[in-house]
C-alpha cells in the first residue's frame, strides 16, 4: 500500500517523519519514488550530521519491509557506496 504516511512504515517513526516531511517525503510512495538514497541526500544536505548512515538502512529496510538490522552486510555496503556519489 502506497499511501502509508511515513511514520506507519516499518522503522520509521515520528521524528524521521518530520525530517523527511520537510524535505518533501510525506508518504510511502513518495519515498518509493525518490529512493532510500535521494531520500537520505535530501535529510543530510537539510539536517547534516542529526542524521546517521542508520536512516538510510530504516529507509531502505522499510521500502523492503523488513528490519534495518537484517540488512545484510553487502546491502549496508552497496547503500553507503551509492550514498558517498
Amino acid at each position: 500500500m502506497l499511501n502509508l504516511r511515513i511514520e506507519e512504515m516499518r522503522n520509521l517513526g515520528p521524528a524521521t517523519a518530520k525530517m523527511l516531511a520537510d524535505v518533501g517525503v510525506h508518504r510511502e510512495g513518495d519515498l518509493r519514488r525518490i529512493g532510500a538514497v535521494d531520500a537520505y541526500h535530501r535529510l543530510k544536505f537539510r539536517f547534516g550530521r542529526q542524521v546517521t548512515i542508520i536512516a538510510l538502512y530504516a529507509m531502505e529496510a522499510a521500502l523492503r519491509g523488513c528490519d534495518w538490522r537484517s540488512l545484510d552486510p553487502e546491502t549496508k555496503e552497496g547503500l553507503r557506496r551509492a550514498a558517498k556519489n
